[in-house]
């Protein structure tokens, strides 16, 4: 990477952090995922009855180790490892097709597409220049992210049930795989629509689409239909990867002057 793409980087970062706006946007929604939700979540366990069906059917979905503790540790856990991690594949979603929507087309409505153009890279250089900004930015809401929630989710469970809640495998695969992968394939997708579209809110309709999935999950993990283990987030994770690999170079393998400049 040079020093002109990384020039693009920085600017597009600063960019989104300059705009209260999108910069409110990429805070407020994964904190309020990853931070509100648990602690309400968490501080009601203090208050509910001991016996409650809906909660104890999804308990029995858990390992045996884990359904001997308390009722409220073993709640805490299914929540920190089985439910949460799942928001963490919606999170980089969200925070990358916020940035990647305008990659293209904010440079349009801001007139400065034709000075971009100018710059001593080639426009696959360009482009693999906006992905990048945008990947860097999700990852980097996403990790925020994980420290916040993990600070408050281990605080609360230890003043609620005097122990400490431990992280299983399924966080490395969801943080290290998994969230990269499906980042990456938003981002490509949007970055790509970004170049044809006239407004941001088009370029932003394709991340639509890719979210469907992963809201169907979440209703699984709180409906108890599904549990989403190490193994299946490990295939997922290689899955998307792979697609991700081959959707970006076939985006920056055919992504011509002529798309960009169209009006």
């Amino acid at each position: 990477m040079n020093r002109p793409m990384t020039a693009i980087i920085k600017k597009d970062i600063r960019g989104v952090t300059a705009n209260k706006r999108m910069f409110t946007t990429l805070l407020v929604v994964p904190l309020v995922l990853v931070v509100f939700l648990p602690t309400v979540f968490i501080l009601s366990l203090h208050f509910m009855p001991d016996e409650n069906g809906e909660l104890l059917k999804l308990l029995k979905l858990l390992p045996l180790n884990v359904q001997a503790g308390s009722t409220p540790s073993a709640l805490t856990h299914l929540l920190f490892n089985y439910i949460l991690p799942v928001f963490f594949l919606f999170i980089p979603i969200m925070a990358s097709s916020v940035m990647a929507a305008s990659s293209f087309v904010g440079e349009k409505e801001k007139h400065t597409l034709e000075t971009l153009l100018y710059c001593p890279l080639s426009l696959q250089q360009i482009f693999r220049a906006k992905v990048l900004a945008s990947f860097f930015l999700s990852m980097g809401v996403s990790l925020l992210s994980f420290l916040c929630m993990l600070v408050v989710v281990e605080g609360e469970s230890f003043l609620i049930t005097h122990s400490l809640v431990l992280p299983k495998i399924n966080w490395l695969l969801i943080l290290l795989l998994v969230s990269p992968a499906l980042s990456l394939i938003a981002i490509t997708l949007t970055v790509r629509v970004s170049a044809k579209a006239q407004s941001v809110e088009d370029a932003q309709q394709g991340a639509v689409f890719l979210l469907m999935p992963v809201l169907l999950m979440i209703i699984g993990q709180f409906t108890g239909v599904l549990l989403v283990s190490g193994w299946l987030l490990l295939a997922i994770g290689l899955v998307c990867a792979v697609l991700a690999a081959l959707l970006l170079k076939n985006a920056i393998n055919h992504f011509k002057y002529e798309t960009l400049l169209k009006q």
